[in-house]
């Protein structure tokens, strides 16, 4: 007999979409999410080496960015608790984010039409 009782965590909708412009909340940096993980799901290594006091909770979503600051450009792994709309209007450079994405006539981000090979 199979046990009913037990239900998988709700999961959250997302706050921010594919093509979202966002910034951290505490760290100088923002970005353009290019993909969505609804819980976590990065290595315990990593969540390990994040300070507890600033640890995120694993049960939310976390977003993959092209980020950048005013230094550099990487890949950011965030949790959604630290992300916020990043309203400036301003381009991003990632060198990434042309090979997924396309601007907008409103300056937006969205994904680009794959071309059959």
């Amino acid at each position: 007999m199979i046990d009913t009782t037990m239900t998988a965590p709700a999961m959250r909708t997302a706050k921010f979409g594919l093509g979202a412009v966002v910034r951290h909340r505490i760290y100088p940096f923002r970005g353009v999410v290019f993909d969505v993980d609804p819980v976590f799901d990065n290595t315990e290594e990593w969540w390990l080496a994040i300070p507890e006091e600033m640890r995120p909770r694993k049960d939310q979503p976390f977003y993959h960015l092209f980020a950048e600051n005013a230094e550099s450009e990487y890949v950011a792994y965030v949790s959604e608790q630290n992300l916020v709309h990043d309203t400036s209007g301003e381009a991003l450079r990632h060198t990434g984010i042309a090979e997924v994405f396309e601007r907008d006539a409103n300056g937006g981000y969205r994904m680009r039409e794959r071309q059959a090979n």
